[in-house]
């Protein structure tokens, strides 16, 4: 089952298009890493699977059900989120702004100390917000999310404002909210090494586009090694190998082969040569993850 899905999911803003066709599938008790360059439609989007924006066409599905204005509160009561940068009262300490969330939802009073606990936060709680600091008040926004001990779970860049330490605290936690409270995560962030490291589904949107959309493994298998063959005549070398069953795609001059072995490699070297296309260069190559998001996200986006 998918706990959110969108369909045909489009925002317009004057006549700028930010979010255009989404079809978002979201599989239950996955960290699915919403993943795109700065300013592609992110947050947008989240917005409007909490319904915070309205959609300029399109559908969304929440627990398998249609998203409308008569069951929205009630979906969302089952929804953790935070959207961009966490809000607060600075002039109240951590736990009475936690206290005023934990009675707003309705969630169990004893959820407050459980959450500053996940959160590493419950030695600072009784300190004015305004004095935190921004990766405090990152924590104390998870904190807030994370009352009630929702279903679903909204993170927009949870790891702004963190150091190294908390960036890692964030993963780690992330990562084990499906197993240790059957939650599904949805995490955006516009770093491939924060998704690498945390998701096991991955959507990765461009311009308001989904071009990828699979398991973390999936696009892992787009970085395997393949050989590159450069020959007098590609045109006649890909016709040879089509009939003798190698699959090849011609890229940039070169032909793109699956990996061979030494001896399968050196076999088709004769080969080509016995029919008069000389070998040229054959090279071992493998595409990075961060070649692969750049592809896909375009030359000019920013990792």
């Amino acid at each position: 089952m998918n706990i959110v899905e969108t369909r045909g999911l489009c925002k317009q803003y004057g006549q700028a298009m930010r979010v255009k066709q989404l079809n978002l599938s979201v599989p239950e008790g996955a960290v699915y890493g919403f993943l795109g360059p700065n300013g592609a439609g992110k947050s947008t989007t989240l917005k409007m699977v909490l319904g915070l924006a309205k959609p300029t066409a399109g559908e969304i599905t929440v627990f398998g059900k249609h998203v409308n204005p008569h069951n929205r509160i009630a979906i969302l009561k089952q929804v953790g989120s935070l959207i961009e940068s966490p809000s607060y009262y600075g002039h109240l300490t951590g736990e009475e702004n936690l206290r005023i969330i934990q009675t707003l939802r309705g969630a169990p009073e004893k959820d407050i100390q459980e959450v500053l606990s996940i959160v590493r936060l419950d030695g600072q709680k009784g300190k004015q917000v305004a004095h935190y600091s921004l990766g405090m008040k990152q924590r104390l926004g998870l904190a807030a999310a994370l009352l009630g001990f929702p279903k679903l779970l909204i993170l927009d860049e949870p790891t702004n404002g963190l150091d190294p330490a908390g960036i890692q605290e964030m993963r780690e936690l992330i990562c084990s909210l499906p197993g240790q409270f059957g939650m599904t995560v949805l995490v955006s962030s516009h770093l491939l090494s924060e998704i690498d490291q945390m998701a096991d589904h991955v959507g990765i949107i461009r311009e308001g586009e989904l071009v990828f959309q699979d398991t973390l493994a999936a696009l892992h298998a787009r970085s395997r090694h393949h050989l590159a063959l450069r020959t007098t005549d590609n045109g006649e070398a890909a016709r040879l190998l089509g009939e003798s069953k190698i699959p090849c795609t011609l890229e940039d001059g070169y032909l793109i082969l699956p990996l061979l072995t030494d001896a399968d490699a050196a076999k088709l070297s004769r080969f080509l040569a016995a029919h008069r296309v000389d070998l040229l260069r054959m090279e071992e190559r493998q595409k990075s993850l961060e070649d692969i998001f750049l592809e896909l996200t375009g030359k000019a986006a920013s990792l």
